[in-house]
Parts: C-alpha cells; structure tokens; sequence
C-alpha cells in the first residue's frame, strides 16, 4: 500500500535519514536545489515489515528542461529501495562480491521522465509512474534479475492503463543522474523509456541501445533525455522511414545483438531411423545464466511481465559450473512454444549465419543453437545434438541455413496467427522443430537426464 506524502511528511525533512538515502537525496538536491519537499509516493507498509511493495519512496519532480537543448518540462520520477538504504541487512545484504567497489544493493535506482501535458496544470504529477516502478521493483526482487542499459521489457499494454500505442519500456541512463556513492556501495540510476510495439520488436532483434540512440535523435521520440511522451502515437521508424532502412542494413551486416530469449519447450531423442528412443526432461536447474549478451527472461508474476537482461549472463560455454559428462545424441525433435516461434527466424538469420549461438530457456533447462564457427561447444559436427546437465545443444551447419530460413519465413506472424502444430524436418539431418503448446505434464516432470 502507498500513499502520497505532503511536504510536512516528506523524510527529506526529518533529521534521522538512513545514510543511504541521504547520499540519494544529496544527488537530487544537486539537480532540484529548489525542491527540498518534492511530492512523494510512500509505502506504507515497509517491506522488512511484510509489505509487498519493495520501494520506499518514489519523488516526483518538476524538471523545467533545457530550452537549448530542445528539452521540454517534465515530471521527473526517482525511487529509493533497490539500492541498501538501511545497511543493517532488513531488506539487502551486504555486496560480497563487488570486488573494491561493491555495489549497494542491487546497484540502481530506477527513474522516468514523463512529458507534461495541459492536464497536469494544477501542477500535481499524475501517479502511474509510480505504480510502474513499484511494478518492476516487484519483479527484480522476485526474479533477483538486475536491469541494464539496453535491456526490453515488453509490457503489452499501455503504460499508463489507457490506450497509449505507448506499451513497452527500454532501459537506459539517467542523462542528469550519475553514479553515487553510498556508504554502502555505488548505485546507478537507470531510466524506464516507453516504447511502441515496433520500437521494442526493433530492439530485440537488433539491440536496445541502437534503438535508444535513434530515439534520442529526434524531440518527437523522447530527445537528448529520452523523455516519454504517452500521447506519440507513431513510432520513430513509421515517423522516420529511412531509420528502419538504416537498421534493416545493420542487421544483414552485423547481425543480432539479441543471443536468447526465454521460452518452454521440450525435446526428445531421435534414434537414427527416426523414432522416439526416450524422453529427456532434467531436474537440476541449469547454470543461472546462459549468455554473455543480451537475454529475454520469461518471468511470470502479477504483472505478468518480461525483460531482456545481459550482463548477469555468463558465457553459455563455460563448464566449470555445469556437470562434466556429455550425453551425444543421435537426433532431436524439439517443440516450442507458439510464442517464441518468431524468435527462429532471428536466431538463424541474425544469430548463426553470423557464426553466433542463439539459446532458449526454459524455467529449468535451456537449448542453445550454435554455428559451425562456435568454439568451446559440447557439439561438433560428427555429433552436432548433446546434452550437458540440464543444458541441450544443436549445431546448425552451414548447409542447413539456407533450408532452414526458407522453412521459417512464414513465422514472422504472432503466435495468435499461427495454425498450429507446425512441423519442420530435416530427415538428413535427423531434425525435426514442431511448434506448438509443450505438454504440462513434460513441463513438470522433474527427472535427471543423466544415469
């Protein structure tokens, strides 16, 4: 439960701050020395007391931009609550690992720029950013995912509960915000920008920092500040067409930044002469983490949200974490979930014609496609399907490529469009992908995969 704070409540006027939350204040006095009592959200119901909701405050500020920059007024939204406010271990634990300079926390904070509008004349921010953050602050806790620059986070309605084209987030810096050291440890502060549909799908298959860099070129798709404006209701590549032209030519030369996505699926062993020689549905959880570079997670709760996450990803080749025996296998029939069907093409096209992997990952396994050119793979091309741990691998030579786009054009439909079943087999190779709804009952099993 939260409630909006007045300026006689505000704990930037009480003498006892916690040390953490008073290095934050300072970094905003610093940009808002005028605004000493900035409107607050507050929760009223701690989270160390058993509240639900993990930020302790949201500040709203009134930011008048920089007319020389073309930057407009705004609202300007901060939270405190990722990063350690207290230090006393009631909400995060001390940063064991951060070597030096640990982080506090979780390391940031997040924040939102939110253009005004006529309505808000009475000079009273409206308060769904808040809600918003207090939302993703849910989902870091819960999923213990940290946020980065360039990561997506499809949202699939509107931000603000109406019927803004304004329906998903990218991450990106704070541009007046910078990296503030606490007492305990450094905390960043990373900004929520809203996008539309075809700004998000252009930065999952591409990267979100590219696509942010186009935002900022233009004050129509949020400027220098990368300032949301709800009521935009073309997207930057409908508005600029020749931008879309521009990224069409990167990924052809460049490919994808994009190397997973989550998704449910299941497989099974194909003998050689093409029939089921046993089902494989592991136990154990693989590694946390699957890749070095940018990764849609597929985490459920009650925002039903996802989000792309990179840099807590480790190299998906490293062994050191994962059971050591590799199961080969003769063939593989993979079936995947109609939701992440798009996702093949890109992972062919955009990931493995440009010699890079490409992984699917499910709550308690993964399946990582690989090109001929990845090196320190389980799989080769004498034994192109293995299995280590709960962590499956599929080479794709370069001779089924072109086989394998032609079979895939039709999937850049959404899975509510697609007829399914939908088969592909490549009996050479002893392939087969069947996109469909996995069985629950193959979800939920829980057997080891090795003896």
């Amino acid at each position: 439960m939260t409630s909006m704070n007045n300026d006689k409540d505000s704990p930037l006027k009480r003498r006892m701050v916690p040390r953490g939350l008073q290095k934050l204040i300072e970094q905003c006095l610093k940009i808002y020395p005028d605004q000493t009592n900035p409107l607050q959200v507050t929760t009223v119901l701690k989270y160390w007391l058993g509240g639900q909701d993990p930020l302790d405050y949201i500040s709203m500020y009134h930011n008048p931009g920089n007319p020389e920059q073309n930057v407009p007024p705004h609202w300007h939204y901060i939270s405190f609550g990722l990063s350690d406010l207290h230090g006393d271990g009631r909400v995060h634990l001390p940063d064991t690992v951060g070597g030096p300079e640990p982080r506090s926390g979780m390391g940031f904070e997040l924040t939102f720029r939110l253009l005004k509008t006529s309505g808000d004349a009475d000079e009273r921010p409206p308060t769904w950013p808040a809600n918003l953050l207090q939302a993703l602050a849910k989902y870091v806790f819960q999923s213990g995912n940290r946020l980065y620059t360039g990561d997506n986070i499809p949202w699939r309605r509107s931000l603000d509960g109406k019927t803004s084209s304004i329906q998903h987030m990218l991450i990106a810096e704070d541009p007046q915000m910078s990296r503030t050291e606490t007492p305990f440890g450094w905390v960043d502060f990373l900004q929520i920008v809203g996008v539309s549909n075809e700004e998000l799908e252009q930065a999952s298959r591409w990267n979100g920092k590219g696509v942010l860099n186009i935002l900022q070129k233009e004050p129509l798709t949020g400027g220098q500040w990368l300032i949301t404006n709800m009521a935009r209701a073309k997207s930057v590549f409908e508005l600029f067409p020749e931008t879309l032209k521009q990224l069409e030519l990167d990924l052809e030369k460049e490919g994808s930044d994009l190397a997973g996505v989550g998704a449910d699926f299941t497989f099974k062993e194909l003998s050689k002469n093409v029939t089921v020689k046993k089902e494989i549905d592991p136990e154990d959880e693989i590694t946390k983490s699957i890749s070095s570079c940018n990764i849609e997670i597929k985490k459920e709760f009650n925002e039903g949200l996802e989000h792309s996450n990179s840099s807590d990803m480790i190299n998906p080749f490293h062994h050191s974490q994962v059971p050591s025996r590799v199961l080969p296998l003769d063939g593989i029939e993979l079936t995947l979930a109609p939701y992440a069907a798009k996702f093949l093409v890109l992972a062919i096209k955009d990931r493995i014609r440009h010699g890079r992997h490409f992984t699917f990952k499910a709550q308690n396994m993964a399946v990582t496609f690989v090109a001929e050119s990845v090196t320190g793979t389980i799989v080769n091309k004498e034994a192109p399907y293995g299995v280590l741990g709960n962590w499956v691998q599929i080479l794709i030579p370069n001779s089924l490529m072109p086989k394998m786009l032609d079979a895939f054009s039709g999937l850049h439909k959404s899975a509510d469009n697609l007829k399914i079943p939908l088969t592909y087999e490549w009996s050479e190779h002893n392939l087969k992908f069947i996109i469909d709804n996995p069985a629950p009952e193959l979800l939920n099993q829980q057997g080891p995969i090795l003896a």
